[in-house]
């Protein structure tokens, strides 16, 4: 069942008060990157054991204490950790010391482990996505109810053309948005190995 919180406050190994090692598949923060919270991925070319993170098209590298090691390097060299846990305490004290004013958004982790690949979606876009869906369905029970209406015979002829014309350009209307959603859908799905949908 995918998970539907946030990486847990909790970053402090209770055994040994050392800071929870960083591990492929969480949310984590890289201020020095960007006050978004990143997806922290294994390295995607399998050369090292390191982790990475993918920004504006490079990947950056990490060891499972959140030091930064340098692309042609196999170890840290640096002496601070470059990423934190993505946690609301690390997102409020990130953003007061880059005088951001407010802490980095919420994300909400719908990952499971077997993912391979992980797309960051605003909420914004998935509710515009889920009204759309809401107002076709709509749509499409309508149109169900009208071509039952006319196959029963539930209303005259002259009716019929109307309401059959009235579903026609719904109809029509809803595919048109639906491929325009699509290929915003596509643009992004067409830079992970799923490909777009449809080929």
């Amino acid at each position: 069942m995918p998970k539907s919180i946030n990486t847990p406050s909790n970053t402090q190994n209770a055994a040994t008060n050392a800071p929870t090692p960083f591990k492929a598949g969480i949310s984590v923060l890289a201020p020095s990157l960007s006050p978004k919270p990143f997806m922290l991925l294994n390295d995607p070319h399998g050369l090292r054991d390191l982790l990475a993170i993918s920004f504006e098209g490079s990947y950056f590298y990490y060891d499972k204490n959140g030091y930064l090691v340098r692309s042609d390097s196999t170890e840290t060299d640096d002496f601070q950790p470059s990423l934190f846990h993505n946690t609301p305490a690390n997102r409020q004290a990130i953003a007061t010391l880059l005088g951001a004013g407010k802490p980095a958004p919420l994300v909400i982790d719908t990952t499971d482990d077997n993912d391979q690949e992980i797309i960051m979606l605003s909420a914004f876009n998935m509710k515009s996505f889920a009204c759309d869906i809401k107002h076709a369905a709509d749509t499409l029970d309508d149109i169900a109810q009208v071509l039952g209406l006319i196959h029963y015979e539930k209303v005259e002829s002259f009716t019929a053309k109307s309401l059959a014309r009235l579903a026609h350009e719904s109809a029509n209307t809803w595919s048109e948005l639906f491929y325009l959603s699509l290929d915003n859908i596509n643009e992004t799905l067409a830079k992970t190995s799923y490909g777009k949908a449809g080929e």
